[in-house]
């Protein structure tokens, strides 16, 4: 079986734009559904998604028996969940919420083993699904094995130079919503707007600066392209609940019009 973290991560480091579909339903065959559609990778979403670990744990399996990578955003400050990802073969955590060179670093610590951090030894699964034995799987895992810092607070954009600064940092996640609710100081919830793309923008160009990785979610087609566009190399579209419903509308919308 392919190792899927390094090729998640090979494909990004060569400046490769990867599309992520979002996971939201807790149920491994839609997420091994979305793999097997072509998408680059799939997020599985236990913040706001009705995720859990053990739901994780099987999507991982489905996702990656379909070659493709599998993503986990953790709830905020559940860095436990974050190794535990990991342990059971997901390519890269997203962590939401990272406002503070104090978050970040505790969020490698839970990541990177040492001396980065101080991830705990666990990742039988993990090497199971690489299709390598495990002291090869830990000589790679802190470099193959990323972690994205979730920047959607004014506190983390006014230290995200020393976010990205950090040995085990591998990217930032740009949450649009909620940096656009931050912006606006609360007034509008605007994650396309023109103050929003712009802090964006500025924040992915201030990463490919550090020689790391700019990561978004995005919510439209055309948004996703102008992130390509701004320098952003994971894009994340596509919830399966929006696509299930979609979808279903146009076969009731078509069946009507008939």
């Amino acid at each position: 079986m392919m190792d899927q973290a390094k090729a998640l991560a090979n494909r990004l480091n060569a400046d490769d734009v990867v599309l992520s579909s979002w996971s939201m339903i807790a149920e491994p065959l839609v997420a091994e559904t979305l793999a097997r559609s072509g998408y680059g990778a799939v997020t599985l979403d236990m913040q706001h998604g009705a995720h859990d670990m053990a739901t994780v744990c099987a999507a991982i399996v489905a996702v990656t028996g379909a070659g493709v990578p599998s993503v986990v955003r953790v709830p905020v400050d559940d860095f436990a969940s974050a190794s535990r990802a990991i342990d059971a073969g997901a390519a890269a955590v997203i962590a939401p919420m990272i406002n503070s060179v104090e978050d970040a670093l505790r969020f490698v610590s839970f990541m990177k083993y040492p001396p980065v951090g101080t991830r705990s030894w666990g990742p039988m699964r993990a090497a199971e699904l690489a299709g390598t034995d495990l002291m090869s799987y830990f000589e790679a895992a802190n470099e193959h094995v990323l972690a994205f810092a979730m920047i959607e607070t004014s506190e983390a954009v006014a230290v995200v130079d020393e976010i990205l600064a950090i040995e085990g940092i591998d990217g930032v996640f740009i949450g649009p919503a909620d940096l656009s609710i931050a912006l606006s100081d609360g007034a509008t919830v605007d994650p396309m707007g023109a103050a929003t793309k712009t802090v964006a923008a500025d924040i992915a160009e201030r990463a490919r600066t550090a020689g790391k990785i700019a990561a978004i979610f995005c919510s439209s087609l055309d948004h996703a392209g102008w992130a390509a566009e701004a320098g952003f190399r994971f894009i994340a579209y596509g919830v399966d609940s929006s696509l299930l419903a979609s979808a279903a509308s146009e076969v009731v919308t078509a069946f009507a019009d008939r």
